[in-house]
């Protein structure tokens, strides 16, 4: 896989996570008042961290054989492509008198910031394709 189709893929990746935290956001602003209702988060970015890491560690790594299925693998990598994006309810925060845990202006601010987020993940998916563009015209 070349650099382009790499950075396009982690991009649509990183939209298709945006919008679900925009759904999920969006879920957890309308049950702001239901009594025991527990927000609902969204986990991505550290599980694509991880398997990104363990690419380049697999990189440099010397690869042992294994005898057996049940030995332990060394040097093999988790391919990012696998990873998906997690819903988490949130029970550590703190809960209102009614037991719900949404703070209304908390996940208004999410909204915004998930909405510059898809916004600027466009203008990023924009500018690869010009690249291209540019190539390809000269």
């Amino acid at each position: 896989m070349n650099s382009f189709e790499r950075t396009t893929d982690l991009i649509h990746r990183a939209l298709d996570v945006n919008m679900l935290r925009y759904s999920v956001s969006a879920n957890n602003l309308a049950n702001a008042g239901v009594p025991g209702f527990k927000r609902t988060m969204v986990n991505f970015e550290s599980e694509l961290k991880r398997a990104l890491d363990s690419e380049k560690a697999a990189q440099g790594a010397f690869p042992l054989a294994t005898a057996h299925p049940r030995h332990i693998p060394s040097g093999e990598f988790q391919d990012y492509r696998t990873v998906e994006p997690r819903r988490v309810l949130d029970y550590v925060s703190v809960s209102n008198a009614n037991g719900n845990n949404v703070d209304a202006e908390q996940e208004a601010m999410e909204l915004l910031r998930v909405q510059l987020n898809y916004i600027l993940l466009t203008q990023m998916e924009n500018f690869q394709f010009a690249q291209v563009t540019n190539l390809l015209t000269r």
